[in-house]
């Protein structure tokens, strides 16, 4: 039993928005497309069972520095090493493009992400101040690529051993 991380679809692009819905009270549907248009590389997936159970989009900010925009696991699939799966992929794919640094933002309030990207080697490096609609802060973390010691991705399958499906008609909502 494992996960595989693969490039995305545009079959998987109902999949994504439904994870992504899920996981983000600000979403905009449309900007997924976009980037699948213009970064597809750097827009993966994970499956399990053939079905898609995390994305994580990311793009070149400039010339050194690659962009996480977006990560998002079912919840059901958290804490199984699914988000570090789909970082390390991304990681791999900025450094193949000769990318020195990777960039985040994160809500000041969601401690189990900014504890992934500090365990994944992240970097705190400033707050922006009511960066969300709702005047949630932001915090802008930051890493560098050299120094990030890539995993095999089949290092995390033993995580994900006893997980229970939901039907798979619930996967298709």
């Amino acid at each position: 039993m494992s996960i595989r991380i693969r490039k995305f679809k545009t079959d998987d692009f109902e999949d994504v928005l439904c994870i992504e819905s899920e996981a983000f009270a600000e979403h905009n549907p449309f900007a997924y497309m976009h980037f699948y248009e213009m970064h597809g590389d750097m827009f993966l997936v994970a499956e399990y069972l053939d079905f898609i159970v995390g994305f994580i989009v990311g793009y070149r900010l400039n010339e050194n520095e690659g962009r996480v925009f977006s990560l998002a696991v079912r919840e059901e699939f958290q804490g199984r090493g699914i988000g570090a799966m789909l970082l390390d992929a991304l990681f791999k794919e900025f450094y193949s493009n000769l990318l020195k640094y990777a960039t985040l933002e994160v809500r000041a309030n969601n401690m189990k992400a900014r504890n992934l990207y500090v365990k994944m080697g992240f970097i705190p490096c400033w707050i922006e101040k009511e960066y969300y609609s709702d005047g949630e802060d932001g915090i802008i973390m930051k890493m560098k690529l050299s120094s990030y010691k890539f995993h095999d991705l089949d290092l995390f399958a033993e995580k994900i051993e006893g997980i229970s499906l939901r039907d798979a008609e619930e996967f298709d909502e």
